[in-house]
């Protein structure tokens, strides 16, 4: 299997470093709203990331935190006259209701900011006795300058940093690209005791100090958003390597970006929207369809047509679904097989999804599949019970990688399903072969097949 390294900028083979044990870290979400369009990419991806690698037989430690401590937290809060952690309490609910919607699978641990203070504390003074940290004025900031390979994840120069570094000037820290890792209090805020007087932990720190605690000092994924790689994810880098003196991930993995309406998602443009709103217009699984159906690195756009797309290939899939386990429990269909050619998609599936996960190819060989095997069902009685079973089993398979629920019980018929069958029957009580074989490729299109007599 092959992944492209944002740290190297290439394809490459990924071994985990302790053989079939796999440690796998995702930026997790600042608990202070519902999340949005742009939040379930990273969730979705990985998720089927993860389940992919265990569907190979690795076992994956997955740890995604919650940042429950922030400035956006404790302006809600102060703005509701509540505490900080009814806000983050509140949120982390949300969260965890839209990612069940969503059919994310829970993290094995979900670490939050505020149950991490200790760790943190002691992982600043750790950088501060290496003499790549100091204190000013009840702050304590990291001295980016002082990490040789500062912008490695980037890709970029230290000038250019600087040139793009978007903070106003501060006379407490030493130069501009130097960020805090403890934050002195202020009032109406939370705070917790340390060596530099009360304050909290400024944003990057949770995550080192998270990894640390409950994966150790190197790890072998770790994953978010494209808009992590600056400032977050180099400034983790930057100071848990300045700690350790080891690499803090062997991979790094980053999704696109999601535009709607191929516009930037911005409130000012009034298009931002959140998974609840959406899905309680169209559903969770077609938000995931979308997210998965595209490859994780390309920018996506998000749109009402694009989410009716997804809604009809699920209508496909959950109609080939329903169909193939009816045959799976009747009599069998023949003496015919499928092997030889179940067997070659299940390999171009696998070589897809081992290529850095490209899983437009993936799904390509699912429809494909889907198309002949009902163009044969709906023409003769032709498989075995044997190959039927085969058939299914794979498609299981390929939908829980999607993390997709492909719902096979018996639904009702769309009414213009209905008028369709209803204008085919009528063609064939006409004996006008050539519109009713035309209806029915299109109802094969929308995943319905039929087993006629002989005419």
């Amino acid at each position: 299997m092959i992944l492209y390294n944002t740290l190297t900028k290439k394809k490459e083979e990924f071994v985990p470093i302790d053989g079939k044990n796999i440690k796998m870290y995702s930026c997790g979400p600042t608990v202070y709203n519902f999340i949005h369009i742009g939040n379930a990419r990273p969730l979705c991806v990985f998720d089927m990331l993860r389940r992919y690698l265990k569907f190979k037989g690795f076992n994956v430690l997955f740890v995604q935190n919650f940042t429950d401590v922030d400035d956006k937290i404790i302006n809600r809060a102060n703005e509701e006259n509540v505490g900080f952690s009814d806000i983050s309490e509140k949120y982390i609910h949300e969260f965890k209701k839209d990612s069940s919607g969503l059919n994310v699978m829970e993290a094995d641990i979900h670490p939050k900011a505020s149950e991490t203070i200790k760790e943190i504390i002691e992982m600043i003074k750790g950088l501060i006795s290496k003499g790549v940290a100091y204190e000013s004025k009840g702050d304590v900031y990291f001295s980016s300058l002082k990490f040789k390979d500062y912008g490695k994840l980037s890709g970029q120069s230290l000038e250019d940093l600087k040139a793009g570094a978007r903070v106003a000037t501060d006379e407490r820290k030493n130069d501009p690209l130097d960020f805090a890792l403890w934050k002195s209090s202020k009032p109406n805020e939370p705070y917790w005791d340390s060596p530099w007087g009360k304050g909290r932990p400024g944003w990057h720190i949770e995550c080192s100090a998270m990894i640390k605690k409950h994966l150790g000092d190197t790890i072998d994924i770790h994953c978010g958003g494209q808009d992590l790689i600056f400032p977050h994810h180099e400034n983790e880098i930057a100071q848990s390597e300045s700690l350790t003196g080891k690499p803090l991930s062997r991979f790094w993995l980053h999704n696109g970006f999601i535009n709607i309406d191929n516009k930037k998602m911005s409130k000012s443009l009034n298009n931002f929207f959140t998974v609840r709103e959406i899905s309680e217009k169209f559903g969770y699984q077609p938000i995931r369809y979308l997210m998965v159906s595209s490859h994780y690195r390309s920018p996506l756009n998000f749109s009402e047509e694009s989410i009716l797309h997804c809604k009809n290939s699920l209508e496909r899939l959950s109609n080939f679904k329903r169909n193939i386990s009816i045959l799976e429990r009747s009599n069998g269909y023949g003496e015919c097989d499928l092997f030889e050619s179940l067997e070659s998609a299940r390999n171009s599936f696998f070589s897809y999804m081992d290529d850095d996960l490209n899983v437009s190819g993936a799904l390509s060989v699912i429809f494909d599949m889907i198309k002949d095997v009902n163009k044969n069902l709906s023409s003769n009685e032709r498989f075995s019970k044997q190959s039927i079973k085969k058939v299914l089993k794979f498609f299981d398979d390929a939908m829980n990688i999607f993390g997709l629920k492909i719902d096979s019980r018996e639904i009702d018929i769309p009414d213009d399903i209905k008028e369709l069958i209803k204008q085919r029957d009528e063609a064939r009580s006409l004996k006008n072969w050539n519109e009713a074989d035309r209806i029915r490729g299109i109802l094969q299109e929308r995943g319905y097949f039929f087993s006629d007599k002989k005419r």
